[in-house]
């Protein structure tokens, strides 16, 4: 649920975490106060580039007001974003939660195979789906592409192997219509085009990582995996994934965006980690250190089930043993190593304050 672009504290500089942190409140906020507390639970972290992109295309900072104290952030107030664009971030975590749970029903993964659970989870998913829909038709969005991708999405893993892009399609489109909508709330027309080529490509790509993600699981279980069906072998997944991250890098660099830098900081360098990251993950170099601490192996049932709903509770502050630790990572020792030959790092700050390389950054001394 919580999508490919997680960033860390330790991988941006002081104030560009906080706004981040900012419009992740505000998302979730936004669920609860226009869905109720349930809707929390269908926080997404890739939605939330909606807002982000929002903001990015405003001249002056979108407005925030001060959240009571949380838990999540140590009983500390915090400035939240509460915008069109969190309220239209609100409407895309629905309808693709819905769409998740709908797509759990169907495979019928741990628990979902259990009839009980089935039920319950597709009434759920139902509410979810008729909520986003409501907050999209406030905000003028069309969510047909995100309701139609599921659909579409389905007939495609029923009809069998067929092409890579063909299965990616449907995520692409539904992307693409909702970067593209932030064109419309933001008044600006001339960003309409490439935010839909920036959204196609962040689409795809998210759909590939999943898979990547998820295709050893997939394999054993004999479930659905695109990669698999398609033929596509690991080295040429990877060969799409940066394809598809060039593309978004072009697409982003050619929005007019009057407040660049955490737009641009999570859409093309963190998504350049997440390829990293994905395919270490999935295909560890045999120089890596070995595990001195290994990880519990998933227990699946309602463990696994309570375990995921508690960690979207905590917007993902909470993992389980058996998540990957990069998520909540805690050390930043070999960020000069990554930061310092990114010809873009001190333009958006997406790096450690401790880096050489951050001397002379405005915002690094935030």
């Amino acid at each position: 649920m919580f999508g490919i672009v997680r960033p860390c504290r330790h991988g941006m500089c002081g104030g560009m975490f906080k706004d981040w942190l900012g419009h992740l409140c505000g998302l979730c906020l936004a669920l609860r106060d226009e869905h109720g507390q349930a809707a929390r639970l269908a926080t997404n972290y890739d939605a939330l580039l909606v807002s982000v992109l929002a903001e990015a295309q405003t001249d002056a900072p979108t407005r925030r007001r001060t959240a009571g104290p949380c838990a999540l952030r140590r009983f500390r107030t915090a400035g939240i974003v509460e915008s069109e664009g969190a309220r239209l971030a609100a409407s895309v975590s629905l309808i693709l939660a819905g769409a998740k749970l709908r797509d759990h029903i169907a495979d019928g993964d741990g628990p979902y195979r259990r009839r009980l659970v089935a039920a319950s989870a597709g009434r759920l998913a139902g509410r979810w789906s008729g909520a986003g829909a409501s907050t999209a038709a406030a905000l003028s969005f069309d969510p047909a592409p995100l309701t139609g991708a599921a659909l579409a999405q389905v007939e495609l893993e029923r009809s069998g192997g067929t092409a890579l892009a063909t299965l990616t399609a449907p995520t692409e489109d539904a992307v693409a219509a909702a970067f593209a909508h932030t064109a419309v709330l933001t008044g600006r027309p001339g960003n309409r085009e490439p935010l839909e080529r920036a959204g196609r490509a962040f689409g795809r790509l998210a759909h590939l990582l999943d898979a990547v993600e998820d295709l050893a699981e997939d394999r054993e279980r004999g479930a659905y995996n695109p990669l698999l069906a398609s033929g596509t072998a690991l080295a040429d997944a990877r060969t799409h994934c940066e394809r598809a991250q060039g593309e978004l890098r072009e697409a982003v660099h050619g929005l007019e965006l009057p407040r660049p830098r955490l737009a641009t900081t999570l859409l093309v360098h963190e998504t350049s980690r997440a390829i990293t990251r994905t395919f270490a993950e999935t295909s560890p170099s045999p120089e890596s250190p070995p595990d001195d601490h290994p990880r519990k192996a998933n227990p699946g049932g309602l463990i696994s089930l309570a375990c995921a709903a508690f960690s979207c509770c905590t917007c993902g502050l909470y993992q389980p043993p058996w998540e990957e630790e990069d998520s909540r990572c805690t050390s930043c020792a070999n960020c000069g190593d990554v930061c310092c030959h990114l010809p873009e790092c001190c333009t958006n700050c997406d790096c450690c304050s401790d880096c050489d390389c951050c001397s002379g950054c405005d915002c690094c001394s935030a």
